[in-house]
């Protein structure tokens, strides 16, 4: 079950919800209609309480964490288009998406990152005793992160690490065994980085097979966490300009995606919010 179509931000707090059915909590979660997309509006510790919650409960899902780029892909009408739609939580994740929501007068909190995600929704998984997997990133830096969040967080369990040969995807019986292998772990929280658009085929896959589990693509994480690619600092976070910081450490790889696609579709989307009813 998805978020519910209208649009509200009122007194958010997960403890009056605590007697409250998963399908209802889900109902009654903030957030807002931003340009036809739906977006929770509640910050970092109000999204892990509600994940922590529902994983009482049973009850599994993704968790989306929107950029400018997922935007961009959601109004490009593309196959991903029905896989955000039936995010169980989608949450922005990227200032300008943060702008857009001011700009249409429905103010979000502000940004919830997967890069930040990793570090606190695992510290309360640790806490609450739920198994974490690290699936994907960049040779190595699946379980170093894990190790590095381990050491961290003394009673974290890790269910697994795996990160695939590059080309899995072209190959059913490994995706297969992939998915067979993180539902074998007993894992409550899996984080995916594998990147557009394998990640998104990932979580569709384990969301149908493995409905009692919360999923979270988080795009480069791991070389984040694990310190293989420097984070920008948080003063270029807070303005927006990560990207910026980014493009300049990878500039073939990003060049066409932040320059030739980003900028361009970045007024459109803040034109669209400025219009949005």
């Amino acid at each position: 079950m998805q978020l519910a179509s209208n649009s509200r931000r009122p007194n958010f707090s997960t403890s009056q919800m605590i007697g409250w059915s998963s399908d209802q909590l889900l109902e009654e979660l903030p957030q807002i209609n931003l340009t036809g997309i739906q977006l929770a509006a509640f910050n970092e510790r109000e999204c892990v309480q509600t994940v922590l919650m529902l994983l009482g409960k049973g009850h599994g899902g993704n968790l989306l964490t929107m950029n400018l780029d997922h935007v961009r892909r959601y109004f490009s009408g593309g196959p991903c288009r029905a896989d955000y739609d039936n995010a169980t939580i989608r949450v922005a994740d990227g200032m300008p998406v943060v702008w857009a929501s001011k700009l249409s007068g429905k103010s979000l909190p502000g940004r919830i990152t997967g890069s930040n995600l990793i570090f606190s929704l695992t510290a309360a998984a640790a806490k609450h005793g739920h198994p974490v997997y690290f699936l994907g990133g960049n040779p190595g830096t699946a379980q170093k992160t894990a190790d590095l969040l381990q050491t961290a967080n003394p009673n974290l369990k890790i269910a697994g690490v795996d990160c695939p040969d590059f080309g899995f995807d072209l190959h059913e019986q490994e995706i297969c065994q992939m998915i067979d292998r993180v539902i074998e772990s007993q894992a409550k929280i899996i984080y995916v980085a594998l990147g557009y658009p394998r990640e998104e085929m990932v979580i569709k896959h384990l969301k149908k097979r493995y409905p009692s589990a919360w999923i979270i693509g988080v795009g480069i994480s791991f070389s984040f966490v694990s310190g293989q690619v420097k984070r920008a600092p948080m003063w270029m976070q807070k303005i927006g300009f990560e990207w910026l910081f980014r493009l300049i450490q990878e500039p073939k790889r990003l060049y066409p995606r932040y320059l030739l696609k980003g900028i361009p579709f970045f007024f459109l989307f803040m034109w669209k919010a400025l219009l949005d009813d």
